[in-house]
Parts: C-alpha cells; structure tokens; sequence
C-alpha cells in the first residue's frame, strides 16, 4: 500500500526555508565579508568584541528573510543565490539539502566559497 506524504504547514516550511538560506548560502557569503573587513583592519569592526559574529548573524538572518520572498519575483538578479528547492513543501529538510548538493552547480559554489575562505583566514592570520 501507497502513502502519500501529506504536506508540511507553511510555519513548518518557512523555518526550513529560512534555515537552509541563512546557514548554506548566507553564512559562506558573510563570512567571507567578515574576514575582508578584517583584513583590511577596519577599527569599528575589528575592536569591538563579538564584532564579527554580530554582524554575520545579523546579515545571515537579513539573506534568510529576504531571498525567499525577492528570489521568485526577481529571478535574473537573484539566479545566483535563490534556490526553489528550498521551498518546496513536498519534501523533507534532509531531502532538500541532498537534492540541493547533488546539483552540479552546487559543488563548484561550495569549492570557490572553501578556497575563497581559506585565503582570507590565512591572510587575517598573517596580519598580527
């Protein structure tokens, strides 16, 4: 016998879809930002203590909120960083992030976002 899976609440989905944006492209991407800014020694955020974590958290939640609601209505700006899969409410968390790792594209983003952070800690880390 055949069950279909009921669909997710919404509430349920869009906490999903928040976590996945936030933590597998907004984390990378900030980060990112974060150990620029350091590197370049701006005083504002580099003398403050949990100054970086602050502002990764703070624009992680920015991306999460954001890119789901502006990705479908602006496809050619978002086509980067909006991912439908995200979305979709027949599918569970862990089916979401294996179908979203088995895409090709996703495994050159993950390789340039490891390299590109790898450069900039060992550069942060020079600077003493």
């Amino acid at each position: 016998m055949t069950t279909l899976a009921a669909p997710k609440p919404t509430s349920r989905n869009r906490l999903e879809c928040f976590v996945l944006y936030a933590v597998l492209q907004g984390l990378p991407i900030y980060s990112g930002v974060a150990l620029m800014i350091k590197l370049i020694n701006a005083s504002e955020f580099a003398g403050e203590p949990f100054g970086a974590a602050i502002f990764i958290a703070m624009l992680m939640i920015f991306h999460g909120l954001v890119t789901p609601g502006l990705g479908p209505r602006f496809p050619h700006f978002f086509r980067h960083n909006f991912e439908p899969l995200f979305a979709d409410p027949a599918l569970s968390f862990s089916e979401k992030v294996s179908r979203w790792l088995a895409q090709p594209k996703t495994a050159l983003q993950l390789l340039s976002n490891a390299l590109l952070l790898s450069v900039l800690a060992v550069g942060v880390a020079s600077i003493q």
